[in-house]
């Protein structure tokens, strides 16, 4: 392949990928709907990168179309490439290519995937082990969401969703933790729970899987049928760390990305593992401190969007600040806030204050079930001060914001625009 044309390419997976292929000699171009600091790092990096999806931004000489799973099929573009006979691969489909041949660590799991993958990414490669690494945000350790290796070791994030996790062959499978998620494709938690026993049986009798045994989501999946040989580590039974990340989840990120390198490189040493995941420096919008408003109130910015991910950070900030808490949620997808509204309700109860803004509808269609009011009567209810409102108001509500309080934006839709303006009125 000589040149590549990416439909979508401001999705993380997407750049990354991108990025990998720029390193292979391959022309890379590629559109996206909007800007985003992702699209800017790729130009930074020398490739074509246009806004607005049209037909007439596909190459002619392209050799293959590569495509993020949020491009419907009647994409312009997509549409296009068809025409000119280019073949096209989902983002997934090609990353299960490009592993293939390698000796590939899958990082899955309902939480903490991408800090894992970061962390993971950083210690083997302050080991000496150069590793190829696809990561699902910007790591700020090496300003990118990719890392370049000259090894066959390719650390790669991986996803449940609609069985992406199933394109890969991994020779060690990380499972942080296991949650129901993806709700509006898989319709309860024993059928994501089958997708990662399917995973769990493709690792080879040779391979490792790296997970909590006794976690009760995925001790049946290793009990219950499971036929394979490969060898199970325990990653719980890792020691603590020094961290600059806060809160207990990050600490199991620590463990689990810990024994992982241990189980990739045997002769690694315990403080060659402390020394780099004390310096490790976090992810973009994964707990990051984005500075001051201009009352001087802190501002983080985090990507939770699952209940759980959400209650957790929220109670490492309260561990943080003895001030008052102000969240500004973005709820994602209406499948997702619908089917686990009691679980949001009590997520918040470390806040003092809470805005919910209008759900992020992505690749959903509302159906008039669930709105970012009937969650914020449900937050209401459990005696937090929980508000529906706008984006555009609730970031004039943030800006007064008093010095000693603490704004946290959080979800993974675009709420982190108003972290950045925020901190940008300073």
């Amino acid at each position: 392949m000589k040149k590549a044309h990416f439909i979508g390419i401001g999705g993380i997976g997407m750049s990354a990928l991108a990025q990998y292929f720029k390193d292979q000699d391959v022309v890379v171009t590629g559109s996206d709907r909007e800007e985003s600091p992702v699209t800017e790092l790729l130009e930074k990096k020398g490739m074509r990168i246009v806004i607005g999806q049209k037909a007439e931004n596909v190459p002619t000489g392209a050799d293959m179309a590569v495509y993020s799973d949020a491009v419907p099929e009647d994409n312009l573009e997509r549409a296009r490439a068809r025409e000119l006979g280019i073949p096209q691969l989902s983002y997934f489909e090609m990353l299960g290519g490009v592993s293939k041949g390698k000796k590939t660590i899958a990082v899955a799991g309902t939480h903490g995937k991408t800090t894992t993958t970061g962390m993971l990414a950083k210690i083997l490669g302050d080991a000496g082990a150069s590793p190829t690494a696809v990561v699902g945000s910007i790591v700020k350790d090496f300003g990118s969401n990719y890392l370049h290796g000259d090894s066959d070791i390719f650390v790669v994030e991986a996803c449940e969703y609609r069985d992406h996790l199933l394109e890969l062959s991994p020779h060690v499978l990380v499972i942080t933790n296991l949650e129901w998620d993806h709700t509006d494709y898989f319709p309860s938690l024993e059928a994501l729970q089958d997708t990662f026993r399917k995973a769990i049986d493709k690792v080879p009798a040779e391979g490792i899987i790296v997970t909590d045994p006794n976690n009760r989501n995925i001790a049946p999946l290793l009990r219950q049928g499971y036929a394979g040989q490969a060898r199970i580590i325990d990653y719980t039974k890792e020691p603590a760390y020094e961290l600059r990340l806060p809160g207990e989840f990050n600490q199991n990120n620590a463990r689990a990305a810990a024994a992982a390198a241990r189980a990739v490189l045997p002769s690694i040493t315990d403080s060659i593992i402390a020394e780099s995941l004390e310096a490790f420096q976090g992810t973009w919008r994964r707990f990051e401190y984005k500075g001051k408003t201009a009352n001087g109130a802190d501002v983080y910015d985090d990507y939770a969007h699952h209940p759980t991910a959400v209650k957790e950070t929220l109670k490492a900030l309260r561990a943080k600040t003895n001030g008052k808490i102000i969240v500004a949620f973005h709820p994602h997808l209406y499948s997702r806030t619908r089917d686990l509204l009691n679980e949001f309700a009590t997520s918040f109860r470390d806040a003092d204050k809470a805005f919910i803004a209008p759900i992020y509808a992505a690749r959903e269609v509302d159906d008039g079930t669930i709105s970012s009011e009937i969650l914020a009567e449900r937050i209401r209810a459990t005696g937090i001060n929980a508000t529906a409102l706008d984006l555009d108001v609730i970031e004039k509500k943030l800006a007064d914001a008093e010095k000693g309080d603490t704004v946290i934006t959080m979800g993974a839709g675009d709420i982190y625009k108003v972290a950045d303006a925020l901190v940008a009125r300073t």
